[in-house]
């Protein structure tokens, strides 16, 4: 069964309808969803802006990118 899962906080569903239902704490936009992060499951996740790695989303995400266009944005994974 596949799972996905948002890019901005690494939670996990398995579909899409019910991830993007769910309230997400990290995203950017105040009261926003999960988001679908499209890229494949990977052993180790990169910044899209920085290049640090995490071996989850969710890992990766918890830290702020000093590269972020908005400054103080959090790491983004690439696709």
């Amino acid at each position: 069964m596949p799972k996905y899962y948002c890019k901005y906080c690494g939670a996990s569903a398995s579909s899409v309808s019910s991830l993007t239902a769910g309230s997400c704490s990290r995203n950017p936009v105040k009261g926003g969803k999960h988001v679908l992060y499209e890229g494949s499951e990977k052993s180790q996740y990169v910044c899209k802006y920085c290049g640090i790695k995490a071996s989850t989303i969710s890992t990766l995400t918890a830290g702020t990118c000093y590269r972020h266009p908005n400054k103080g944005g959090r790491h983004e994974p690439m696709l």
